[in-house]
């Protein structure tokens, strides 16, 4: 998935990327890539502990959603890396809106001449998961070049064709325990998932937990 991130940014003409929940296992991976490959990413996160854990990591673009100034945070990041791909975990709420319309400020802050449509740059938010199960909300806020739909990694996969996707593979094949290691709160067995305590536990869908 962190690779079909970085190879649909690169296929759709974009040269950065904004990733939401990033301090997931996902987002570490993600994270590692791009430091690996060069890539300028922006990562959201919902709490300063997770924006800690990421810089210490190595993220240099961290916006904290907790943060009263996180909107003029995430468009002075946008600037700074000049990101108009992003992938949401989330899904619902307000978030992949403010994504599009911070994306749209930053562009504006290098634009040359006012246009009544806004930038001609598409923007594009791509709603991978579902963290947030309420109805996604957006104010139009971002001019008319803009995009916001769904991406699956195995229909991703398929347009790539089996070459490419065998390339992908070989390197989690290489680097599974570095680039793609993960951690893990505990191990459950499937008898004890289906008990009401850890029914509780993982429900939460917690980062770290």
């Amino acid at each position: 998935t962190a690779l079909g991130m970085v190879e649909t940014m690169k296929h759709e003409g974009h040269t950065a990327l904004v990733h939401t929940a990033a301090a997931s296992n996902l987002g570490q991976m993600l994270l590692r890539i791009c430091l690996q490959d060069g890539v300028p990413l922006v990562n959201i996160v919902r709490k300063p502990e997770q924006a800690a854990l990421l810089r210490s990591l190595g993220a240099t673009q961290v916006c904290d959603q907790s943060s009263p100034d996180f909107m003029a945070e995430l468009t002075d990041a946008l600037v700074a890396t000049g990101a108009t791909l992003a992938f949401d975990a989330t899904g619902g709420g307000r978030l992949a809106g403010q994504i599009l319309a911070c994306m749209e400020a930053a562009l504006n802050r290098k634009a040359k001449e006012y246009s009544r449509y806004g930038s001609t740059t598409h923007k594009q938010v791509y709603l991978y998961g579902g963290l947030d199960t309420s109805p996604t909300e957006f104010n139009r806020s971002f001019g008319m070049a803009w995009g916001m739909g769904g991406w699956l990694v195995f229909p991703y996969l398929q347009t790539l064709g089996p070459g490419a996707t065998q390339a992908l593979k070989a390197r989690v094949a290489a680097e599974l325990k570095t680039t793609f290691k993960s951690h893990y709160a505990r191990q459950v067995s499937l008898a004890q998932a289906l008990s009401l305590e850890m029914i509780t536990a993982y429900g939460k869908r917690a980062t770290g937990e």
